[in-house]
């Protein structure tokens, strides 16, 4: 009997109702099983997990006939048309092979990779890979269903070469951008740096951001707030009182934050009075018990349309508004609800919904809310981002009909992001909310004969529309949400008023705020840097690489940031200018659209042509001109000290002393006075002499566990050893050597002598039976380890005498277990929302961390036991939960046996 379901990489062939066997291969496991149910007999549907094949990332990786080519470390022929080199990665040859295995018994291969440029770059290295000799057909769909999968089994097309071209060059340039200048902060920053051509400049604008704040000067001013009461009877249902503000004193405007530049002075004096404290508290005296009447009522309509269904970057934005996820964890959730049905296709540009969707949403407008909240015309949206591409639909509910939330079955973290698609969809094909909005002025006269008028807005909402289906959040925490009424009493021109109150009130300006991952990627899709499906993994990568840690959602750039964009902005500036970066995302697109060719582009990038200086001169002529000392250096304002990024942290300077700056201070936070407390610190660096052997300079440090001795490798000395000649192996920077003080020592009493002990470890005791038996100081104490056996030591002392044969009684008893009580927890911080399960914060080996019993997550740096938020506390669960491996499963599966043999091959 044929199965009534096809495989998903089962290798089970069926042609029972003829047709023969096809292969149909896509990116993932969970979606090759969730096809596999809709396509039925006579389908094989395996995953290539991901890209099977990529430019080499180590010189291991490159085949042995390129390694002595001068442009093999690039992975790119720059002399032969920027021909590429590509490689099977690695954990990929195991499951290229098993393709090659289907594919052999397969009759025509269906490449059913996404539908945008690296889905379609996936199919082509897929095609070049598996080499078939069947029919290859290209199978393309926007949502998981069983009717959209059979109608793209049904309605192929071929693959789009000129997508791959696009793709495939945005590959080549990044990885020219990325290996060119990547070394150059190598040399002259910090080993293990990186840069990129979207990375690098996203730095940039969060390190710009902070620069801002940094010059920030606060502005103060004030005003007066009144409390007005109408006199006249009102029906009961309004309110009787109101809000004002003060508007103008003798026909002057009341300066405003918005008045100020940000160095807090006033724009324009001209027709701006701007109010100091003692001027407001006496206007407020002299205004106490005027009389006051109404002298303006303006009443316009207000009209507020739906807001588009989501595409991929105001998804982003919204879930870090709303649920608190981070653009990777949404794009993680979205990823899972495409792959089992529940949406469309997560990486979009498109705003557009087709006429099912449309109709689908339309049904349920009218069965949930009623025919009331139906327009009756369908509203359709057109994208405003330049080049749209990738899918060619908005983000919305997978199918012909739309399950409700309650519907789905889902839970935690799914069912909240699906809700959050599912109600904005729904919203768009609602109608507008209407109401009034109303201006008044209310006009009094001091005791000193000052004419002076307040104002006060009011919002009245007749018809909410489709804001009882979603309101959209706000990046601002003190905007007014769309459905914020402001209910004012019925006025009229003319009517008195009695001043319950009128009070002054201070104010000051602030600085900028910082970027949240959801204003970032506002940002970046704004200035059209890069492309919106790539925004995710940015974000993700400038906070793993250091150049960003978070303060609560803030993005705060680290010092090492500012060191790496100042050295990019003196010596490479077009790469990281913002203009540049969006020009070459909008020769990518000509490519895309047969437009432009890509090898004169390249060459213009790399080679420079027509007076432009190309990507590797600039590299090479501006490396000797590059100061590592000055590029890393930054003098604090009004003072006689420098900050320094140095090869082991930031650290501030001066006349030869040194501190170290926490690895949470914000730079904005850095002024005068706090680098005079770090250096007033009882428990910071103390130097404790030189090391007679190697002459480092040896210091006591407390660091985040505990108070510990090192060396000093001066930057001079770290730059003179990695240039010496090591054959073809590369040199690494030397790393001081560093020891734990013993618990009888401190920071203020510890001597060289005691330090230079402490270096010395592990100290060599002798050996047993062959094997080497060492003296070691650990996080649980002193112990001797011999091989992979360790016994402890009872003290510390022991580490320095203990002998060869107390070491060899110590082994030859058995070992003892340590036990220890679990500490309870430092915080208690609600259910996970994705687990359910309570959140708390425990002390760990290595520091606070956050568990839910079921996954553990360190703290990051600016997160604060005390301070910690429950959203922030899923974020790290989340993060930690899609880095960990997935479980393995066993399940029951059929195989065919065949009679052909595996060989090897030659």
């Amino acid at each position: 009997m044929p199965p009534k379901k096809g495989s998903a990489g089962d290798g089970v062939k069926d042609t029972a109702r003829g047709g023969g066997n096809k292969l149909v291969i896509v990116e993932s496991p969970a979606k090759a099983k969730t096809i596999a149910g809709y396509l039925g007999p006579g389908y094989i549907v395996e995953s290539s997990i991901g890209h099977i094949r990529d430019l080499p990332n180590k010189a291991a990786e490159i085949p042995a006939r390129y390694k002595d080519e001068p442009w093999a470390r690039l992975g790119v022929n720059v002399d032969r048309d920027f021909e590429p080199l590509y490689v099977v990665n690695a954990d990929k040859k195991a499951q290229v092979k098993r393709l090659k295995e289907l594919l052999a018994e397969a009759d025509e291969l269906y490449l059913a990779t996404d539908e945008d440029r690296e889905g379609e770059a996936i199919a082509w290295h897929l095609r070049e890979e598996l080499k078939p000799t069947i029919p290859v057909k290209r199978m393309v769909f926007n949502e998981i269903t069983k009717e959209a999968i059979r109608h793209a089994a049904q309605h192929t097309r071929d693959l789009n070469l000129r997508l791959v071209d696009a793709q495939e060059t945005r590959r080549i340039l990044d990885r020219l951008y990325g290996y060119e200048v990547s070394p150059v902060l190598w040399k002259k920053v910090m080993p293990s740096l990186s840069a990129g051509r979207v990375q690098s400049v996203a730095t940039r604008l969060v390190v710009e951001r902070e620069r801002e704040r940094i010059a920030f000067t606060p502005a103060e001013y004030w005003g007066l707030k009144a409390v007005f009461a109408v006199l006249t009877g009102t029906d009961g249902a309004d309110p009787t009182t109101f809000p004002a503000t003060l508007a103008t004193v003798d026909g002057d405007r009341v300066a405003q934050g918005r008045d100020f530049t940000s160095q807090g002075v006033l724009r324009s004096p001209k027709g701006v009075r701007h109010l100091d404290e003692e001027t407001a508290r006496g206007l407020a005296e002299r205004l106490a018990g005027a009389q006051y009447t109404v002298r303006s009522v303006e009443r316009k309509p207000y009209r507020r349309s739906p807001y588009a269904p989501f595409r991929t970057t105001t998804l982003q934005q919204e879930a870090s508004r709303k649920l608190g996820l981070s653009a990777k964890q949404t794009m993680q959730v979205a990823q899972r609800l495409y792959e089992n049905g529940y949406i469309t296709y997560m990486r979009t540009d498109s705003t557009t919904l087709s006429e099912s969707a449309i109709a689908a949403a339309r049904a349920q407008v009218a069965r949930l809310y009623g025919d009331n909240y139906l327009p009756d015309k369908p509203r359709t949206y057109t994208s405003k981002v330049k080049n749209a591409q990738e899918a060619h639909e908005a983000i919305r509910p997978a199918g012909d009909t739309f399950r409700t939330p309650a519907e789905t079955g889902l839970s935690g973290v799914e069912l909240r992001l699906y809700e959050l698609i599912w109600k904005r969809t729904i919203a768009s094909q609602m109608k507008d909310a209407v109401g009034e909005s109303v201006s008044v002025r209310v006009a009094g006269t001091s005791t000193a004969g000052e004419q002076v008028e307040f104002s006060a807005t009011g919002k009245i909402i007749t018809f909410h529309g489709f804001l009882k289906a979603y309101v959209e959040g706000t990046d601002d925490p003190q905007a007014e949400l769309d459905d914020r009424e402001r209910r004012l009493p019925p006025l009229t021109e003319g009517d008195p008023l009695h001043a319950q109150s009128v009070d002054a009130e201070g104010h000051s300006t602030r600085p900028p705020a910082r970027y949240t991952e959801a204003s970032l990627v506002k940002e970046l899709e704004e200035r059209e840097i890069g492309r919106p499906s790539t925004y995710a993994t940015i974000i993700g990568t400038i906070l793993e690489r250091g150049y960003v840690f978070k303060k609560g959602s803030a993005l705060v750039p680290s010092f090492l940031a500012f060191a790496v964009v100042q050295l990019l902005e003196r010596h490479f500036s077009h790469l990281v200018d913002y203009n540049f970066t969006a020009r070459m995302e909008d020769v990518l697109d000509a490519i895309a659209r047969g437009e432009a060719e890509r090898v004169p582009w390249l060459r213009r990038f790399y080679f420079g042509a027509d007076g432009q200086i190309g990507l590797k001169e600039l590299v090479n002529e501006h490396l000797g001109d590059i100061d590592p000392k000055e590029i890393s250096s930054f003098p604090l304002p009004d003072s006689d000290i420098v900050l320094r990024v140095g090869r082991y942290g930031p650290y501030l300077e001066r006349n030869g002393q040194r501190v170290n700056v926490p690895d949470d201070l914000a730079p904005d936070e850095l002024t005068k006075e706090r680098a005079e407390e770090l250096f007033a610190q009882p428990n910071g660096d103390r130097e404790l002499g030189k090391d007679p052997e190697t002459g480092r300079t040896i210091v006591a440090k407390n660091g985040r566990f505990g108070p510990y001795v090192t060396e000093v490798i001066e930057e001079t000395e770290a730059e003179a050893e990695e240039a010496k000649p090591k054959g073809r192996k590369k040199t690494a920077a030397p790393k001081p050597r560093t020891a734990s003080l013993l618990k009888s020592m401190s920071l203020e009493t510890i001597t060289l002598e005691d330090a230079l002990k402490l270096l010395s470890l592990p100290r060599v005791v002798g050996e047993i039976d062959g094997e080497q038996v060492t003296a070691q100081n650990g996080r649980f104490g002193p112990y001797l380890k011999k091989g992979s056996e360790s016994r402890s030591l009872e003290t510390e002392e022991q580490l320095f005498t203990v002998t060869i044969e107390e070491a060899k009684e110590l082994f030859a008893q058995p070992k003892k277990r340590r036990t220890r009580a679990a500490a309870p927890p430092l915080r208690e911080l609600g259910p996970d929302p994705v687990t359910g399960k309570p959140m708390v914060i425990k002390e760990g080996r290595f520091g606070p961390y956050v568990t839910d019993g079921e996954s553990n997550a360190s703290l990051r740096k600016g997160d604060d036991v005390e301070s910690l938020t429950p959203e922030r506390a899923a974020e790290l669960l989340a993060e930690r939960r899609a880095k960990a491996p997935a479980k393995k499963t066993t399940s029951r599966t059929t195989t065919r046996k065949t009679t052909k043999s595996t060989a090897k091959k030659a």
